[in-house]
């Protein structure tokens, strides 16, 4: 069983916070802290809103290669970390998977820091026991394996759609416009983005059918999706960049598309609505 975007799961359960909705497992790739474009803030307020008790980490975390050529780590990227490791301490089992912009923590696979375990890939049994093999993709990449130097102007182009983004959803703000995604649509229309996204797929697809596994779960190309259309599951968990996606599974094994920009104004409304308690609870 899949699900994408909305389900009819209630976005709130009462538990130890009145406010969290617990999962079974967590799958967060391609955050990008280090950079302008990482929406730390969104993945915080995720991070309040869903626990689990296992959390991967699925590659590009942080991103070595903006941070070389110039620093940028304000107060939101600290508190995500710290956030992090403080559901280590309270008992979350975190696995940390390097992507290629992280790919200087690949020297520590197999180590372990803080809690966190730094895996290469892993193979993840679900409740509903289907095996998924997970890791961020860039193995698979034709062009991060054999031509760094385009791939390293690719990540140029791709920041530079970012700031443009920005000011541009700047302005669809003021005038009361949603959210739009530059980079997001021209995968959508360029022809050839298109057809890598659909190569992408394939191998990934392929990789597992050669690991025998039910399903494979990565990152890497910024394009949540979640579907079986190849024979084995596909799983791809987007990003923290643009589209705030994740992926959950649930406590029946059930997966599930999380896209927090559609999730957030009703999270925040029935956050609302329970202030009342929580205060009356904090003051006892």
């Amino acid at each position: 069983m899949m699900t994408e975007g909305n389900s009819e799961r209630e976005l709130i359960r009462p538990r130890d916070e009145a406010s969290t909705y617990r999962v079974r497992t967590l799958f967060l790739s391609d955050i990008h802290l280090g950079t302008r474009g990482c929406q730390a803030e969104a993945l915080l307020e995720f991070l309040r809103a869903y626990d689990a008790d296992t959390i991967y980490l699925v590659g590009d975390i942080v991103d070595g290669w903006r941070l070389k050529a110039r620093w940028h780590w304000p107060q939101p990227h600290n508190d995500l970390v710290q956030k992090l490791l403080r559901k280590v301490r309270k008992g979350a089992r975190i696995i940390y998977l390097p992507g290629n912009h992280d790919e200087f923590l690949r020297d520590y696979c197999g180590t372990n820091f803080g809690g966190i375990e730094i895996l290469d890939r892993v193979v993840h049994e679900t409740a509903a026991g289907q095996r998924l093999l997970v890791l961020h993709g860039d193995q698979f990449d034709m062009v991060v394996r054999h031509a760094k130097w385009l791939a390293f102007l690719g990540d140029g182009a791709y920041t530079l759609a970012l700031g443009v983004n920005t000011y541009l959803n700047l302005v669809r703000r003021k005038l009361g416009f949603p959210y739009w995604s530059l980079s997001g649509w021209a995968k959508a229309k360029v022809k050839n983005a298109v057809n890598f996204i659909g190569r992408f797929e394939e191998v990934l697809v392929n990789e597992g059918k050669r690991s025998r596994v039910d399903g494979i779960v990565c990152g890497h190309i910024h394009s949540a999706a979640l579907h079986d259309k190849l024979g084995i599951r596909y799983a791809n968990t987007g990003d923290w960049v643009e589209s705030c996606t994740a992926l959950v599974e649930h406590f029946d094994g059930a997966l599930e598309l999380i896209r927090w920009n559609e999730r957030r104004a009703a999270y925040l409304a029935t956050l609302a609505t329970l202030e009342p308690e929580l205060s009356v609870q904090a003051a006892e």
